[in-house]
């Protein structure tokens, strides 16, 4: 009996401590407050998370150090707006949404697909760009259909949308590598990690550079929209990024950084997407 209560003790004592550290757990991780255009202003910077090595979209140059690419320049512009200098936080694929609910940065420039899935946990805007998921291998692999899917070692970056395409058109069984990013992803496939990857429009520019003549898009998955995101109940500053984005539409500047970074520019979106909505509620 002795020994069943100081069991019965060490055990309360456990368990005290696990549910002392999870609500600290909950105070550290749980949402942020919802912050409007006016507090930004007044803490005098924008808060921007971008992802860190996925040119063009957004990345770390490596001469300078500074932010790049189609993301960057829109998190700048947004700024501009606001009158606000920006900072730039670099996210990986994973933690794009937890930055942004954990209140580590404002908004997210930062590849957003816009998922219905995805639209639960954040407020999307108006798309800016466009996206398409493809399956990418070298020319001489043979693909034709989903089937073929289940011969590869396929890689994809963790938590994606192409993880998310390439998951659902392979069959059962298939081999499916994730990647902490779209560089690592890349690397896996020029290295012969893997036999194939789930890339965006930019994957066969980015191996050629590597491997001119090599590769090539095998099977197109899925055509997507990218939005900036904000919290659920930043309803100030999703109109504001509303607001925004059409106003660089209607002047011409979206086109000029589409332009730049892609070769081509594209300012008539869908007016809407399926369990996506652009308007705070």
């Amino acid at each position: 009996m002795k020994n069943i209560g100081k069991f019965l003790n060490r055990r309360r004592v456990l368990l005290g401590a696990a549910a002392t550290l999870v609500a600290a757990y909950a105070l550290l991780a749980g949402p942020a407050s919802a912050i409007t255009p006016a507090e930004i202003k007044s803490k005098g910077k924008l808060v921007v998370g971008i992802q860190a090595a996925n040119p063009p979209w957004g990345f770390v140059d490596a001469a300078s150090g500074n932010a790049d690419g189609i993301d960057a320049d829109m998190g700048k512009l947004f700024a501009k707006e606001l009158g606000v200098p920006v900072e730039f936080v670099g996210l990986e694929v994973a933690n794009r949404i937890p930055a942004l609910t954990s209140g580590r940065v404002d908004v997210l420039f930062a590849t957003m697909a816009m998922l219905p899935d995805r639209a639960k946990a954040v407020q999307y805007s108006k798309p800016y760009v466009a996206n398409s998921i493809y399956l990418v291998a070298a020319k001489n692999t043979a693909v034709k259909s989903d089937a073929d899917l289940a011969k590869l070692v396929i890689g994809v970056p963790r938590a994606s949308s192409q993880d998310a395409d390439v998951t659902k058109h392979a069959p059962a069984g298939t081999t499916i590598r994730r990647f902490d990013n779209d560089a690592a992803t890349i690397q896996a496939l020029l290295s012969g990690q893997v036999q194939a990857v789930g890339g965006n429009v930019f994957y066969v520019k980015r191996l050629s550079e590597a491997k001119p003549d090599t590769y090539e898009n095998k099977l197109e998955f899925t055509q997507l929209f990218n939005g900036a995101c904000s919290r659920l109940e930043d309803k100030e500053l999703n109109a504001a990024l509303n607001a925004f984005i059409d106003k660089i539409k209607a002047n011409g500047e979206l086109a000029k950084v589409q332009q730049k970074w892609m070769g081509a520019s594209m300012v008539n979106f869908p007016a809407s997407v399926e369990g996506v909505p652009f308007v705070a509620k």
